[in-house]
């Protein structure tokens, strides 16, 4: 005979005291006993650390918290559910359609199918409909635990191929499904209870993408979506959207003629054109006096190297589907490089290092080649080809929470002077796969978070998104939109200098292993320089403009007074140009302003008498008949400004 007390289960409730429950006590049950809302923000909850629907009935001891919808894991739960709102409404308008699989995203959600007609607006239109009759009808988001056959036998049976591909890579025995009205998908959950908990959602687009992300796979159709707390929150979503699409770095570039990417040159490889080559040269010059000020030396690297080299740092075995196939050289293999460390490393090993020579802050703008399928090259954003503004810092243990610290004060001056000045700072920790020891790790780990601690800055921990060789921290910049772009990475490695035999001689005279730090600031220039396009929506500050002066003369009288300008403009160091052609000046005002450059000098009969200026800036100011001398004060005082924000 079972006792009272074997029939009961101790749950703590969003850190109260745990008090009894009976076995299979619902988790809506125990929230709302402990004083949770559970019929307004909270739509699902934790426990023990594991996400879990409000109706899953608890059979053992634990923690339970509740999780509101409008936290970032309750936004991920209401789009996840929303997605299978609109799943449901495909599969409901057009039979025979094969689903695949449908996440949360970032910004909302998505779902692949397979369909041989192209989704069309009209149809959008059509699902977006159904998906409101489907939340109006309240229906229930019920989990089921089934054996793996079972549900192998149910999606075959079904046709769904897809699902069934899934299982097969799944070793489980027993997997979970979720149901909606007639929608059943192999799914973890969590949902919300029921599909009325959707208060707003809207369908983004239709987009092609290769199953699982191979080019030699099937072609699906890919329905986007988001959906958020409320209407209002939903409506400011999609202003913002609107307002990206103005700012899409790809059609910039088009338009003020700064970079071109050819299916003839090769998808992801990037051609940069004059005005961008300008920015391009204006960064890595800042990059450079900015890094010898901070006391690295700068290094060059070549582009390719043999094979050996990546089996040795491990790349071959844990990063080899994103590098390119080796080529033949003379009967050895050689490889495109897909990161400039094992270089670096061969300059430290080149000399017997002692442990007053360090540490060596070493840098290098090297440019690596990773192979990206080309459903997710995105413009400058995920490219085959980028330059890397990339470092490495060989260090002793006793150096090692300095040096980071070092890193992270320099990283921000960098971000700040480019106009970033939000930040969201991860800590990652160990992965799945990685190499060395758990004490390793551990003592880079304590090394990361002790120096972000010194620095005052607020960090989230991402557990498990270490690379392969130690821990990181990684710093998001957020855009004039609020947007997060990955740009900045710390990386602590213990690995490669063990796998590469990297020692210095201690002052005892004996050999001591090395510890490397990975660094880049900016990222990629590539994806840095499209996230600059975006911020700046192409008006990039006077410092950084690929021409911040046109002259425009309205007669032919001032050609040779334009001419002069010109010249003490390029003087003091300044990008200036002259319109000469025989247009209207409502014409040329009208181009340099879709240029975006930041001001014009318009110069009649007028200003060539008097030896002045008449300025119009690209938001519209104008200032009639000023002296030069004062334009070149604001000129210098605006170039100036870039180190006074920061200073």
């Amino acid at each position: 005979m079972t006792s009272t007390s074997e029939k009961m289960i101790e749950i703590q409730v969003n850190g109260r005291a745990a008090k009894a429950y009976p076995r299979g006590v619902l988790v809506r049950e125990a929230l709302e006993d402990g004083g949770e809302r559970v019929g307004g923000d909270t739509i699902a909850a934790r426990f023990n650390g594991a996400p879990v629907d409000l109706l899953r009935p608890l059979d053992e001891d634990g923690r339970l918290e509740g999780i509101s919808v409008d936290s970032p894991s309750g936004l991920e739960i209401l789009r996840h559910s929303t997605a299978h709102v609109m799943a449901c409404a495909v599969q409901e308008l057009f039979p025979g359609t094969k689903v695949t699989i449908g996440p949360a995203i970032e910004d909302g959600f998505y779902y692949d199918f397979d369909r041989e007609e192209p989704f069309t607006p009209e149809d959008l239109v059509l699902i977006e409909k159904r998906m409101k009759e489907i939340i109006s009808r309240n229906e229930a988001f019920e989990r089921v635990v089934l054996p793996r056959d079972e549900v192998l036998a149910f999606f075959r049976e079904k046709g769904e191929d897809y699902k069934v591909e899934l299982l097969e890579g799944i070793g489980d025995e027993r997997v979970s499904l979720y149901r909606l009205a007639g929608f059943t998908d192999l799914c973890r959950g969590p949902h919300l209870p029921s599909s009325k908990r959707i208060k707003a959602f809207k369908l983004t687009g239709v987009a092609g993408a290769y199953w699982r992300g191979d080019e030699r796979r099937p072609m699906l159709q890919r329905i986007y979506g988001t959906a958020f707390p409320s209407k209002k929150e939903l409506k400011e979503h999609l202003r913002l959207v609107e307002e990206a699409k103005k700012r899409d770095h790809r059609r910039l570039g088009k338009d003020l003629d700064l970079f071109s990417i050819s299916d003839e040159v090769g998808p992801g490889l990037v051609c940069w054109h004059p005005r961008g080559a300008r920015i391009r040269t204006l960064i890595e010059n800042f990059w450079r006096e900015e890094h010898s000020r901070s006391g690295y030396e700068l290094l060059y690297t070549p582009h390719v190297a043999k094979l050996h080299l990546w089996e040795t740092s491990g790349h071959t075995g844990f990063y080899k589907a994103n590098m390119f196939s080796p080529m033949d050289v003379e009967g050895q293999n050689y490889q495109l490089k897909p990161m400039n460390c094992p270089f670096h490393i061969q300059i430290f090993k080149s000399r017997l290092r002692s442990y007053r020579d360090l540490p060596k802050r070493w840098a290098e703008l090297g440019t690596v080649y990773r192979y990206e399928r080309s459903g997710v090259l995105h413009g400058l954003l995920r490219v085959r080809g980028f330059t890397q503004d990339d470092a490495h810092i060989f260090c002793r243990p006793d150096q090692l929470e300095d040096e980071i610290r070092r890193v992270i004060d320099f990283t921000l001056f960098i971000l700040k002077t480019f106009g970033f000045d939000r930040f969201d700072v991860y800590l990652s920790t160990r992965p799945e796969k990685y190499v060395g020891t758990p004490e390793s790790w551990e003592q880079a780990t304590d090394a990361l978070k002790g120096a972000l601690e010194k620095a005052g800055l607020a960090f989230t921990v991402d557990p498990g998104e270490g690379v392969f060789y130690g821990p990181k921290i990684d710093i998001k910049i957020r855009d004039s939109l609020g947007r997060p772009w990955q740009c900045s990475t710390i990386q602590v490695d213990f690995n490669l200098p063990e796998r590469f035999d990297l020692h210095y001689v201690g002052e005892d005279g004996g050999r001591h292993s090395v510890i490397m730090i990975h660094r880049a600031l900016m990222g990629s220039l590539e994806r840095f320089f499209g996230c600059l396009i975006e911020h700046y929506n192409g008006a990039f500050p006077v410092w950084l403009a690929p021409e911040q002066v046109v002259l425009l003369p309205i007669t032919d009288r001032a050609h040779d007074y334009a001419g002069e300008i010109v010249a003490v403009l390029s003087e003091e160091g300044f990008r200036a140009e002259c319109d000469l052609r025989n247009e209207k000046l409502g014409l040329k005002i009208r181009e340099a302003q879709l240029a975006k450059i930041p001001y014009m000098l318009i110069l009649g009969d007028k200003e060539v008498e008097e030896k002045s200026v008449s300025v119009r800036t690209r938001s519209g100011e104008n200032l009639q008949g000023i002296a030069l001398e004062t334009f070149l004060d604001r000129l210098r005082q605006d170039v100036e400004e870039r180190r006074m924000e920061v200073g």
